[in-house]
């Protein structure tokens, strides 16, 4: 139940959102383009962070790229 405590681990890596333009999803409420974010956990396809509205965010990692 990682979930429970993401909020408060260690920050694993940092990343830097190099795009919002979402084929499915609207992303660009909740992040922002040029803006470093910490990562908290990371999958195979996704990166969880805190976004911009204050929570744990699951986002695929193309938004990305590593500072």
């Amino acid at each position: 139940m990682i979930h429970l405590d993401w909020e408060k681990r260690e920050t694993i890596k940092q990343v830097k959102c190099i795009h919002d333009n979402a084929a499915k999803y609207v992303v660009n409420n909740v992040l922002t383009v040029g803006k470093t974010y910490d990562v908290k956990n990371e999958t195979e396809e996704f990166i969880f962070i805190i976004d911009n509205s204050g929570k744990i965010g699951g986002f695929y990692k193309d938004y990305f790229e590593a500072v």
